[in-house]
């Protein structure tokens, strides 16, 4: 059996080090991510590393137990982005301004709820470029 503290690396590692939302660098932050249920625990969601993702804390808060939000373009309630069953690039990409952009409904709806472009991320995002970690490389 694996302990808590393995499946947190595990997690940590699968990630990159990076929030699997908006995917912000660790090494800058000046807090530990998060190790996130995808389907909260509160509805049922496991702790098996297939319902994990690593998540900045203000994704991490700001997507609490949720699993869906509105898309603020078409309207109607759609899935929040799962990483472990959807591609980052499929739902997102970057503008010219560091700004995350949804390019479907589940990306729009994510980028809304999760504030993946207030001003602090943006801030983060110019300092990363900095130290050759913006753009991030291209998950899987």
């Amino acid at each position: 059996m694996t302990s808590w503290a393995e499946t947190v690396r595990q997690v940590a590692a699968r990630a990159g080090n990076r929030c699997e939302y908006c995917r912000m660098h660790q090494s800058l932050q000046g807090a530990t991510f998060h190790t996130e249920h995808i389907s909260p625990q509160s509805a049922g969601g496991s702790d098996a590393p297939e319902n994990l993702a690593l998540a900045c804390p203000g994704c991490n808060l700001a997507k609490s137990n949720r699993v869906a939000a509105t898309d603020p373009e078409a309207g109607g309630t759609v899935p929040l982005f799962n990483p472990r069953t959807q591609r980052w690039r499929d739902h997102f990409t970057w503008d010219a301004n560091r700004r995350v952009i949804g390019l479907t409904a589940i990306g729009r709806a994510t980028v809304d709820a999760l504030d993946l472009n207030r001003p602090r991320r943006l801030t983060i995002r110019e300092a990363e470029e900095w130290f050759d970690l913006f753009p991030p490389d291209d998950p899987t």
